[in-house]
């Protein structure tokens, strides 16, 4: 795929989030292999600074980078915009040290970017694929990223007292963050406005740029723009702050509860997997590690951890019951008020997210592949789901059944897998799953 640029410059004028300063951004055409570089205006010299993870020093309700002397505020909602319409070289001139807040956004720097012109340019993308799973985590609040070919989003978005739960999973393509989530706005609940107001944060905030959640009400200028709008900024901003990678990024993140500090040290982990793979020297056959052949019929805990590259929080299946043949298993998860995601999901009421019942099904299934393709120096890696059904609650005290059909083997490399979750002999979720095979060395 080619890289884009603008055809012309387009500008924008508004006022700052955090700091109320009056601010145009405009955006002007920039040469391939440029990347997306901000240029300061307002100091002499015009200096300019590449957004990069390495830069990141401010995440208190926004994306902050500075180098040297020269500092950058809330640019996650436009390098949110100009990675989700794929815009590869640009240069993003300010008169401040902040972009405009606007609507609370990215839909006014999507236009700007249409009224710009998108032009492709001779030379051809780079992007970075993940290869390995990675996950953070942070008492109830956890993102983690799994290869996948292409960019796709999961996300879950809730509050401390369980309102305004929310749930959507997509790809990110041009078309798709235009309609479905650029026009999704920032929104901050009611009782925190007086603590970031004392920190210097949101000077510049009003019901123009910013919804405001007030226990069960929501205050705004105008209706939702959609029924799950908090959940869609999320991933807007998730979007921006993967753009500090300096490469496209192929993954699938599955985000419960984010935020720009979780997100940056998610793109942190990504970033330093990046590095090593570019970085590191080719390892010798003779080096190669041995894993053990899984051909037990029924597997403990401890072999199940010798196989699965998952560990605690986010080992989701507790034993394999049995066998039957190489294509189909039967395993259980015991689910308990131990579980860290119960803090959050929902004080008072604890279920059990769908998303992590999908992982036990997929870690179930992985299981299965190393079995039907010798587990020797092999991993098995989820790529994506269809036909995902959530039907009962799983909740405390539940022994969750997980059954695997394994469907299809393509070329011993990509498979595909039928799965199904039961509690007390009912089905409580079910889905279809695709997996890869791949050498355990080429995913370090």
């Amino acid at each position: 795929m080619k890289q884009r640029t603008i055809l012309r410059e387009a500008s924008i004028s508004g006022t700052s989030l955090h700091t109320a300063a009056k601010v145009t951004l405009t955006l002007k055409p920039a040469p391939a292999n440029t990347g997306i570089v901000f240029r300061r205006t307002d100091i002499i010299g015009k200096p300019e600074i590449k957004p990069s993870i390495e830069l990141v020093d401010d995440l208190v309700r926004n994306t902050g980078i500075s180098q040297g002397h020269v500092k950058l505020h809330t640019i996650e909602h436009v390098m949110s915009a100009l990675w989700g319409m794929d815009i590869d070289n640009v240069y993003v001139e300010m008169n401040a040290a902040e972009p405009p807040i606007l609507d609370g956004s990215s839909k006014f720097f999507v236009n700007l970017i249409q009224q710009a012109e998108p032009v492709e340019q001779d030379a051809e993308r780079e992007c970075f694929e993940l290869q390995s799973p990675i996950s953070v985590s942070e008492g109830n609040r956890s993102i983690i990223a799994l290869p996948y070919n292409g960019l796709k989003i999961t996300c879950t978005s809730a509050d401390d007292r369980g309102f305004h739960t929310q749930h959507l999973s997509t790809d990110i393509d041009p078309e798709i963050y235009q309609s479905g989530v650029a026009p999704a706005r920032t929104f901050t609940i009611y009782e925190d406005i007086e603590e970031l107001l004392k920190m210097g944060k949101i000077q510049g905030g009003s019901l123009d740029s910013a919804i405001v959640i007030k226990g069960d009400k929501i205050l705004s200028k105008e209706p939702l723009r959609y029924s799950d709008e908090f959940v869609r900024h999320k991933i807007l901003d998730i979007v921006g702050d993967l753009s500090l990678l300096g490469k496209r990024l192929k993954a699938h993140i599955v985000a419960v509860r984010p935020g720009h500090a979780m997100n940056a040290k998610l793109t942190a982990k990504i970033f330093k997997q990046m590095q090593d793979l570019k970085n590191a020297p080719k390892k010798k056959a003779a080096e190669k590690k041995t894993f053990k052949v899984f051909t037990e019929k029924s597997l403990d805990i401890r072999r199940i951890i010798e196989l699965l590259p998952h560990r605690y929080p986010f080992i989701l299946v507790d034993k394999v019951v049995e066998t039957r043949g190489d294509d189909e298993l039967t395993a259980v998860k015991n689910v308990t008020i131990n579980e860290p995601f119960f803090q959050g999901h929902f004080p008072g009421n604890p279920v059990m997210p769908g998303v992590l019942q999908l992982e036990a099904m997929a870690q179930a299934a992985g299981i299965l592949m190393l079995r039907r393709v010798s587990s020797e120096g092999k991993l098995a890696y989820f790529m994506s789901a269809d036909k995902v059904k959530f039907r009962k609650t799983v909740r405390p005290g539940d022994q969750m059944e997980i059954d695997v059909k394994i469907l299809q083997v393509r070329g011993l490399k990509v498979a595909n897998a039928e799965a199904e979750c039961r509690v007390d002999g009912k089905v409580v979720s079910s889905a279809n799953l695709m997996f890869a095979i791949v050498d355990a060395e080429e995913a370090q």
